[in-house]
């Protein structure tokens, strides 16, 4: 089912796809912090588990043929206290080089996997 983006260096997933492309939009599942390995990242540190939804999310999309520039909408998912969302925050603008597109930031209770504090998904179209 996802065997192109497993092979991109992405983990695998289960009994979902990671994006359908329609057209110039593609539509992706929120992107969790996995390693290749399925191995959650950063247990216990919402910048890191961050990062590597970042870097998940920037693996799919140029895998799809889209580029940063076409990522036009986040959500950010952050369990936890303030101090995670600003964590968690830290990352997405460091990524964008403080060039944000329209963004949600959201304080959440659980996440899908045990241990897992943040979860990004996104918008993306191809001008």
């Amino acid at each position: 089912m996802n065997e192109a983006e497993i092979a991109a260096g992405l983990p695998a997933t289960s009994n979902y796809r990671y994006a359908d492309r329609v057209g110039g939009q593609l539509f992706v599942a929120g992107q969790m912090p996995l390693d290749a390995g399925r191995t959650l990242v950063g247990e216990g540190d919402p910048a890191a588990q961050a990062r590597q939804c970042l870097q998940n999310l920037l693996t799919l999309v140029a895998h799809h043929g889209f580029s940063r520039a076409d990522i036009h909408q986040l959500t950010v998912y952050v369990v936890g206290a303030h101090q995670n969302l600003i964590a968690a925050w830290g990352e997405v603008t460091s990524c964008f080089a403080m060039n944000v597109p329209p963004a949600t930031l959201l304080g959440v209770t659980v996440l899908g996997f045990v241990g897992q504090l943040v979860e990004i998904d996104a918008v993306i179209v191809k001008a």
